[in-house]
């Protein structure tokens, strides 16, 4: 009788052991889904910011030897992502084919300018930014002109912003979700153990050598559940890349580290403060408050 009673309880446990485990796995596996869309829409986000370009027209009467002194000058600063360097002649050539007709034959000379196209890195794609470099390029000697799509930036701003502090909502709302169902998780599996904490206890115990094993034990379940989180957002990744090369999921390292670390720190907190404000719980019970 007694051994069936010890196999019962042995499966209980195991149930109850498995049941954190899953919990875990399921939460964190959200979040870390979650995070990766979170990191990835920063990428995304850059990538649209550095195809926007300021565009320099220079005087008819820079030589081409300042040009290329100029354009040296230009690619170091900390601003530029990558410079193009188009001639009048060029870009004539450029506007005759797009529009199916030479028109040279009807101007009779070329009223185009040189131009230098920079593409600015993404931190320095703003509405206030870029019009301080429009600014300072209007004030060079060289400089005719200086272009660029100001509508295209205030739009791109205004969306990437009302995207990130969505996705940064949401984020912290299944944060959230996510300490509440392990912390219950978790509750609930020391709540079957409350009468030994307390037996432990009346012998002499103390708190802290009564937490250990509890806090051991519930990292340990973190830390398995983690591990599947991370099987299953490695699945999600792989096949996720197979839908949307371009987006270089397999390849962002940076990102992929961040998210494998993210999702182990989750669980090593989460388990940890979970177990300890739980024990601690149960500690300062009374014996008759057990049974309520």
């Amino acid at each position: 009788m007694a051994s069936k009673f010890e196999s019962y309880q042995k499966r209980r446990l195991a149930s109850s052991y498995i049941s954190v485990v899953i919990s875990i796995a399921l939460v964190l596996f959200m979040v870390g889904v979650l995070g990766f869309v979170l990191l990835k829409s920063s990428l995304v986000a850059n990538r649209v910011k550095e195809k926007v370009a300021i565009t320099l027209f220079l005087k008819d009467n820079v030589s081409r030897k300042q040009i290329d002194s100029f354009k040296e000058s230009l690619q170091k600063e900390e601003f530029t992502k990558r410079i193009i360097y188009t001639s009048k002649h060029q870009a004539a050539k450029n506007y005759s084919k797009e529009i199916g007709e030479d028109f040279m034959k009807f101007v009779g000379e070329n009223p185009l300018k040189n131009g230098i196209d920079i593409y600015v890195k993404a931190a320095f794609v703003t509405p206030e930014k870029m019009q301080e470099l429009e600014t300072r390029f209007l004030k060079n000697a060289f400089v005719a002109d200086v272009t660029y799509d100001k509508l295209l930036i205030n739009l791109i701003t205004k969306n990437i912003q009302r995207i990130s502090f969505w996705l940064l909502v949401l984020s912290a709302f299944f944060g959230l979700v996510a300490i509440i169902l392990i912390n219950s998780s978790i509750r609930l599996s020391i709540y079957s153990k409350r009468f030994n904490i307390k037996t432990m206890q009346m012998v002499g115990a103390t708190k802290s050598f009564i937490r250990k094993p509890f806090i051991w034990r519930s990292v340990k379940l973190g830390f398995i559940g983690a591990f599947l989180a991370l099987i299953g957002l490695a699945v999600v990744i792989y096949y996720a890349d197979k839908f949307a090369p371009s987006l270089g999921l397999l390849k962002d390292y940076l990102s992929l580290s961040y998210l494998v670390g993210g999702v182990l720190i989750a669980a090593f907190l989460i388990t940890w403060l979970s177990t300890f404000f739980a024990t601690q719980r149960f500690l300062n019970l009374r014996t008759d408050e057990l049974y309520y």
